[in-house]
């Protein structure tokens, strides 16, 4: 992946408030592993990883938003591909930092991608 990939995360419905997203977007949750799943924007379009996520995997997304791998390094946090769950699956990974700096980092890249907006939306 190049500093110009962007990772394609999918919404989940509850993570909408008042019509923005949520930095829970970026948060990883305990069966994360430290680690935030998404695809890799080289690899497959917006349209493409919303249909994959949810009719190929089964999960619920309101749409598609992103960051890329230079603004996730900025913030120290490794992005990094992961092909093992499927050949397009990338992980941001918030390893060695601990709850407080993991809000604030989640948060920091739900700016970014909000100010990117949304780029897939069905």
């Amino acid at each position: 992946m190049k500093g110009s990939t962007q990772l394609l995360r999918q919404v989940n419905p509850s993570w909408i408030q008042d019509g923005r997203i949520t930095s829970q977007t970026f948060s990883p949750t305990p069966k994360d592993d430290k680690k935030v799943s998404c695809y890799d924007g080289d690899q497959i379009t917006a349209p493409n990883a919303h249909d994959h996520f949810v009719v190929g995997l089964g999960f619920k997304s309101v749409g598609v938003v992103s960051v890329t791998v230079d603004e996730c390094q900025s913030m120290d946090l490794p992005a990094l591909p992961d092909p093992a769950p499927f050949k397009e699956h990338a992980v941001i990974d918030f390893e060695g930092f601990e709850k407080g700096e993991i809000k604030r980092k989640a948060k920091e890249l739900r700016i970014i991608a909000e100010q990117r907006d949304w780029l897939y939306k069905p």
